[in-house]
């Protein structure tokens, strides 16, 4: 049975759950310190609307992979996340036995969700499909990833600066976004403006493609930049990437190679890295961009990141490898 059938059933145990909760909870009157923190608000724009929501809320459940960087440094506490997704990457958000385990957004624990008792759920990105049951459980449920059809960098900053007013942490919000600005800038300025870049993934051995615009991770930094694809079609799988043969890559002859390694983090049998799968294959051997070493990989940890600083040092990578170039 798929999680998408459970889930109601899965709801209503945990709704049953949350209300015996509270009938516990509504017998102890509420310090006034409680009622001072509770009172303290503000009213953000998230991808639903206007919503208001506490400020510096002390009960926070995590969903969305692209704020974790941003809460781990901030010391932010959270009552539960989904801990597959997090691996070592988040150790004080992912807690020991006191932070609850919602899993995966393929079957999320929503029972976890409720008896964590938050205060505030940042949902969205993996575990966009389950806002409404999210937002049943806790109406200050916020999304701030990235919107379908917006501009990638202006979503970067506006996420963060969203959680600056949620956490009031406002000024290191824009540290954030002017850090992201700078290595754009730095990247523009170094790009020569005509060398042809071709964006690839890779994962289960497999190199795939990266479409300019589209592609997971590698595609937004085309437009970004203004890069000049050495292939350009869009994508029919922006998440997993296009299928793609060594020798249209080849045929392509570009540059530059901009490289995601969605493996790289796992560790798994088998795992063959990018840089095998590219610089070691025969028919890779004249293009331009293996014989000069001109190939950007991204951090292994890209894929489980996502978020402002993941971009940053994509940017700011990208910025030292054309300068170096030049």
């Amino acid at each position: 049975m798929t999680h998408a059938h459970r889930r109601p059933a899965l709801l209503s145990l945990a709704l049953v759950a949350a209300l015996g909760l509270a009938g516990c909870a509504s017998s102890a009157s509420p310090s006034s310190e409680e009622t001072a923190a509770a009172a303290t608000t503000v009213t953000i724009t998230d991808n639903h609307g206007e919503i208001e929501v506490p400020v510096a809320p002390e009960r926070v459940v995590a969903l969305d992979n692209t704020t974790f960087q941003t809460l781990s440094d901030w010391d932010i506490d959270l009552v539960a996340a989904p801990k597959p997704l997090m691996y070592d990457l988040w150790p004080n958000l992912s807690g020991g036995d006191d932070v609850l385990d919602v899993g995966l957004h393929r079957e999320p624990d929503l029972e976890a969700v409720i008896a964590a008792q938050p205060d505030l759920i940042v949902g969205g990105y993996r575990f966009r499909d389950i806002y409404d049951d999210l937002a049943s459980i806790q109406p200050a449920t916020i999304e701030t990833s990235a919107r379908d059809g917006e501009e990638q960098i202006g979503e970067l900053k506006r996420q963060v600066e969203i959680l600056g007013q949620v956490f009031d942490r406002e000024d290191d919000a824009k540290k954030l976004a002017d850090a992201l600005d700078t290595a754009v800038a730095d990247a523009k300025s170094a790009y020569n403006g005509t060398d042809t870049v071709v964006g690839l993934l890779t994962s289960g051995g497999k190199i795939s493609f990266a479409a300019p615009g589209e592609g997971r991770g590698v595609g937004a930094v085309f437009p970004t930049l203004d890069l000049v694809p050495g292939i350009d079609q869009g994508a029919e799988d922006a998440s997993h990437g296009d299928d793609i043969s060594v020798e249209a890559i080849a045929a392509a002859n570009p540059e530059w190679l901009i490289v995601l390694d969605r493996d790289a983090m796992f560790g798994e049998d088998g795992y063959v890295s990018a840089a095998e799968l590219i610089e070691g294959s025969e028919a890779l051997q004249n293009v331009p961009a293996v014989q000069k070493g001109q190939i950007v990989y991204l951090s292994p940890s890209f894929y489980l990141d996502e978020g402002i600083q993941a971009y940053t040092k994509l940017y700011s990578d990208i910025a030292a490898a054309f300068a170096s170039a030049n």
